[in-house]
């Protein structure tokens, strides 16, 4: 029989008060930017395939200063500065996971990080098995290793599955350290002729930037200029314009000190997010997700080794990877699943992870430039992968949906009426004498009652 020192670490187990209400909050966020995100991908493939011609025109506009180099096509402002922002609401979010979520235990770590890690290797190696078999370009191995949180909360909003809190902090946790190698992808490997003084004085500026937060300077009229001027310098450098946006998420403090109730990094994020989720995410989408939708083109998404790579990658890839990076890593560490939850729930969510909507179309943006029709093809494979994806796990998920359903209510029941979970509250005297007193006045309530019913019934039995 195994002592205290010997039992293992419970997985997908239940989070503390204080993370659990973080990572709700900025769930709700993301589950109505994914909405808005789905309205714009729909949007976007109906004005394509109706109206092509303006479709094309609105987002090959350019507009811009060309003396500073920024005279830019609306589909370019929307995947490089538009989404800056999104990139800086992941890197604040993994700045936070790194100092006060579930990456701040190295061993609590390693589960999530594995399971990520693997889930963006194995896609990689079934595009690259696909295309080298079918004698198909390598360019688009990074396409299918990316998540997309907000799509993915979406899809369960939509089909109405009860998630629970657990599962859904595991699928952020992915989604972060996935958005951190994304990140990493596109600064390694699509990053064009470097202009070496503008990505210096982009370096001086964060440099600044730094310092600035460091002295606790405030105010957004002194970091929205010099973020905008970051970005136009990282843009100017040939390194990706998003990079600007993440480095500076990760240099905000994320710890709290006494006093506060939010970090700045929180409270930045709280009120970035809504733009991030609502704005520059949907309008991305809306300008690069339009793409023609024929029988033919999807015809050929199935039988060109470059599409049916990602398809595969994303539907095949994106599960095995991360479920099996999680059950290997649980089966040779400590760490245990929780009871409540059964493996196939790891594995569905696993395959919910292979929507990866807005990084996928970006990351093909960049890995095909110079081809625009194969570039088409690869969005509407992501588009088509998501779509399966998203089919399949939501499938896998409904079946098990009575049980979310009862963890979820087990989960929100506050009995005491005092704010806090009644979850939380099982080892606290004073939450079980609130539930003692409440249990004694409708006790005494129903006594009452009774006494008024014997009163009547004995009123009923009199003479006439």
């Amino acid at each position: 029989m195994s002592g205290p020192g010997n039992r293992r670490a419970p997985f997908l187990g239940r989070m503390s008060l204080p993370e659990r209400n973080f990572i709700a909050e900025a769930l709700r966020a993301e589950t109505v930017g994914g909405i808005l995100l789905l309205v714009a991908a729909v949007a976007a493939l109906i004005w394509a395939n109706t109206l092509s011609g303006s479709y094309e025109a609105v987002r090959g506009f350019h507009l811009g200063p060309a003396a500073l180099g920024l005279d830019l096509s609306v589909q370019h402002w929307a995947a490089n500065g538009l989404l800056a922002v999104f990139f800086f609401v992941a890197g604040i979010e993994l700045k936070r996971e790194l100092v006060a979520g579930e990456l701040r235990d190295p061993k609590a770590a390693a589960l999530p990080v594995v399971a990520a890690l693997c889930g963006m290797a194995m896609p990689a190696l079934v595009y690259f098995t696909v295309n080298s078999i079918g004698g198909g370009s390598l360019q688009g191995w990074a396409v299918p290793t990316a998540t997309d949180i907000a799509f993915a909360l979406a899809v369960l909003a939509v089909i109405g599955t009860s998630l629970p809190a657990a599962l859904r902090a595991f699928l952020l946790t992915l989604a972060v350290v996935d958005d951190l190698f994304a990140i990493l992808i596109i600064a390694i490997f699509f990053t064009s002729k470097i202009n070496f003084l503008a990505l210096g004085l982009a370096a001086a500026g964060l440099v600044i930037f730094y310092l600035l937060l460091r002295k606790g300077v405030r105010g957004w009229y002194v970091y929205v200029p010099l973020a905008l001027v970051i970005w136009g310098l990282m843009e100017n450098s040939g390194v990706h314009a998003t990079i600007a946006g993440v480095a500076m998420g990760l240099m905000l403090r994320c710890t709290r000190r006494d006093g506060e109730t939010q970090s700045p990094g929180e409270h930045i994020e709280h009120l970035v997010r809504p733009l991030s989720a609502g704005l520059a995410v949907p309008l991305f989408a809306l300008f690069s997700a339009g793409v023609s939708i024929s029988g033919g083109a999807v015809h050929e998404v199935f039988t060109r080794p470059e599409t049916l790579g990602v398809v595969l990658g994303l539907v095949v890839g994106k599960a095995l990877g991360i479920f099996g990076g999680t059950w290997c890593t649980a089966r040779f560490t400590r760490a245990e699943l929780n009871p409540d939850l059964k493996w196939p729930d790891v594995f569905a969510v696993s395959s919910l992870a292979g929507i990866g909507f807005t990084v996928s179309l970006l990351i093909g943006e960049l890995a095909f430039a110079g081809d625009l029709v194969l570039t088409d093809e690869i969005k509407a494979s992501v588009l088509i992968g998501s779509l399966l994806a998203a089919v399949f796990a939501g499938i896998l998920l409904k079946v098990r949906n009575t049980k979310y359903k009862k963890l979820c209510e087990d989960e929100e029941r506050d009995e005491d009426q005092d704010g806090i979970p009644d979850i939380y509250e099982l080892d606290k005297p004073e939450y079980h004498l609130r539930m003692a007193a409440i249990h004694e006045a409708k006790a005494a309530e129903h006594r009452r009652l009774a006494e008024v019913a014997s009163g009547t019934h004995a009123g009923d039995d009199g003479p006439a």
